[in-house]
């Protein structure tokens, strides 16, 4: 059972780490695209929508499946402590609760990375609204 150990440390751990590259990766991406966009450019709202809101998903769906990889991890490492509870029969009180520790930071992480990518997913998702918004503003304005 000690895999199970490195599986939490190094594999779910590892992966919410690197979700959270990508969506501050995108985000970021997506920042300075949003500031350097002509909409004036675009000759349909469907073309400037497509180009606003790509890749924003993958953020989305960071945001929501990190808790749930994080609550992934936190089960395995509490499976891994009463595992050892039970082969080592008696146990020290003081490894018991170092041990359920341990394994919660697992879910502090998925949540350490799920809410910023609510957050950034949220504010690019307004942004490309208001940048839609405008542009329909300025070729209703072309039309009359």
């Amino acid at each position: 059972m000690e895999w199970l150990k490195e599986a939490v440390d190094y594999g779910i751990i590892g992966l919410l780490v690197l979700m959270s590259i990508i969506a501050i990766g995108i985000a970021i991406e997506r920042f300075l695209m949003y500031r350097n966009i002509r909409p004036a450019d675009f000759t349909d709202k469907q073309s400037l929508e497509l180009t606003l809101t790509g890749r924003l998903h993958i953020i989305a769906t960071i945001g929501s499946n990190a808790p749930y990889i994080g609550l992934l991890g936190t089960v395995l490492g509490i499976m891994l402590t009463f595992y050892t509870m039970g082969r080592e029969g008696f146990m020290d009180t003081n490894r018991i609760m170092v041990g359920l520790a341990l394994a919660l930071k697992a879910t502090a992480i998925g949540l350490l990375v799920a809410i910023p990518s609510v957050v950034l997913y949220n504010v690019l998702l307004r942004k490309a609204k208001v940048i839609i918004t405008t542009w329909e503003i300025a070729d209703g304005r072309k039309r009359v």
